[in-house]
């Protein structure tokens, strides 16, 4: 559905460039989190509080590396960020994967100060092919 966030990073606003890293693998390099930012997140059976740019930056390394595209992105307005909404597809391995994620990014003097976000889990295509196979079951 939408496979890029758009804008050029060096113009776009801190969603946008947080977008742009994750759908291209590059977190290491954002430079959209203010150095206090906080990572709250809930994962398949648990959740953790991850500190600092750097510390957010690097967990959200391990998330997102493999560079992907968003298959749909939805983003909300709030009136302290946005909540963002998307489905992110990548190879690993030679191997297709997804995942569904929702997070309510905030954002104070033009940086994100904070993400917090659900995961359902990181879907190999095996798993995809079984999801699709019960939703066509269902009608």
């Amino acid at each position: 559905m939408t496979s890029s966030v758009g804008g050029s990073s060096r113009d776009a606003g801190p969603i946008e460039r947080y977008l742009e890293a994750i759908e291209g693998a590059a977190m290491a390099g954002c430079n959209a989190l203010r150095e206090d930012a906080t990572l709250d997140a809930t994962v398949p059976n648990w959740r953790y509080t991850v500190r600092g740019d750097v510390a957010v930056r690097s967990e959200l390394g391990r998330w997102y590396a493999d560079a992907g595209s968003f298959e749909e992105l939805k983003r909300t307005p709030l009136p302290m960020g946005e909540l963002v909404e998307f489905t992110l597809r990548w190879e690993e391995g030679g191997v297709p994967h997804a995942c569904h994620q929702v997070h309510i990014v905030e954002v104070a003097d033009g940086r994100i100060t904070r993400d917090q976000a659900w995961c359902g889990g990181r879907w190999p295509a095996a798993l995809l092919a079984e999801m699709a196979e019960a939703a066509d079951a269902q009608g």
